[in-house]
Formats: structure tokens, C-alpha cells, sequence
């Protein structure tokens, strides 16, 4: 008999008729997490503020095969927020398996030289879009019987570093909160809840704040 490959992710994971939003998959994390989970077998939509960077992305995931569609959308709008979800539920008929809010941006100033407008856009777009996105979500998650939450956060949630601000540490701080109330509170709703804090990553945004040495 031939053997098997038990290291191999098709016979580790597999997410054939599985449903997913990750939202921000045009480029960086959020792409290799809609090339993942399609890889997988999973049906995903994403969404980006940027149309050319998404039509590039899904081209190429449709010459890969894999079933992913996309919307544009700017994550920081609550009436975005509140389409891309009408969209989805429609799409997948009213039930999502597995939400991954990444979207996410820093802005990397001194403490004292933050503006009302720096905080708020900050606030906006990471812990308040996660959370709106996650109320609207909840139904279709809800109605699936079996579905998870992930919070792309980071480790500036957990410890200060000079790679980020104190603003945007709180704002992943909030989020890594936000995480463990969710898996409590719906957990009744079979709904888990996660968070996964990566340190800087080599992607198109990490790459402009943190340019390489040498």
C-alpha cells in the first residue's frame, strides 16, 4: 500500500463548504489568509478601499481556481460596513462560517504630537469597524452552526515597543479585550472567538513604515 502524507494540510484541515469574509484581502496578511482559506476549500469574499489592487488579486485566484469573490469597500464607513454584509449574506444565503477582521492601520507619531482626527481614525478603522463588522456578522455566523471569529491584532497590543504608538497599541489592546468578551458572551451561539497577534510582517504597509536596514 502507498503511504499517506499526514503532514499534508489536505489531510490535516479541510474547509470545502465552508463560507468566509476577510476583509482587507487585497494585499499584505489579508491576502494570505483569502489564499489559505480558499486553498482549503472554503468559498471567501473580500473586500478593499483600493478596486485596481482587488481586481488584480481575484484574477489571480481565479487562475488558481479558487472560488473567491470581492467587493470594494472602505472598511472605516459604518454604511460600507453595513452593505458588505447585506452583500455577503446574500452571497452565502444568509449564513458565514468563519469572519477574520483584518483590516487595520497605524499611524507612528509621538504621543504628544497625536490630533483629535489621528485618534479618531485610528479608533475608526481598528477596534470600532472590528466591532460593528462582528454585530452586523453575528446572524449569518449565528445561523451556520459552526463559526469563528479571528481578530488580526498584534503583539503592540501586548507590550509597548517603538514600532507602534500608544494610540495604536490601545487600539489592539481594545481588541484583544474585545476577543475574550465575544468567545464569552457568544459562545452559546456556537460562535468561537480568537485573536492572532503577529509582530511586523513583511507586507506593502510594514515595508513603508518600517522600512529594511542595510
Amino acid at each position: 500500500m502507498g503511504e499517506t502524507n499526514s503532514g499534508s494540510k489536505s489531510s490535516r484541515w479541510c474547509l470545502q463548504g465552508m463560507t468566509a469574509l476577510v476583509t482587507g484581502g487585497s494585499k499584505g496578511i489579508g491576502y494570505a489568509i483569502v489564499e489559505e482559506l480558499a486553498e482549503l476549500g472554503a468559498t471567501v469574499h473580500t473586500c478593499s478601499r483600493n478596486e485596481a489592487e482587488l481586481s488584480e488579486s481575484l484574477k489571480e485566484w481565479t487562475t488558481k481556481g479558487y472560488r473567491v469573490t470581492g467587493s470594494v469597500c472602505d472598511m472605516t464607513s459604518r454604511v460600507n460596513r453595513e452593505e458588505l454584509i447585506a452583500r455577503v449574506s446574500s452571497q452565502f444565503n444568509g449564513k458565514l462560517n468563519i469572519l477574520v477582521n483584518n483590516v487595520g492601520t497605524n499611524i507612528l507619531k509621538q504621543t504628544l504630537d497625536f490630533t483629535a482626527e489621528d485618534f479618531a481614525f485610528l479608533m475608526n478603522t481598528n477596534p470600532e469597524s472590528c466591532f460593528h463588522l462582528s454585530q452586523l456578522a453575528h446572524p449569518l455566523l449565528k445561523a451556520s452552526k459552526a463559526a469563528s471569529i479571528i481578530f488580526i491584532s498584534s503583539i503592540a497590543g501586548f507590550v509597548a515597543t517603538n514600532l507602534a504608538s500608544v494610540v495604536y497599541g490601545a487600539s489592539k489592546g481594545a481588541m484583544n479585550q474585545m476577543t475574550k468578551y465575544l468567545a464569552f458572551e457568544w459562545a452559546k451561539d456556537n460562535i468561537r472567538s480568537n485573536c492572532i497577534a503577529p509582530g511586523v510582517i513583511r507586507t506593502p504597509n510594514g515595508e513603508k513604515a518600517h522600512p529594511p536596514r542595510g
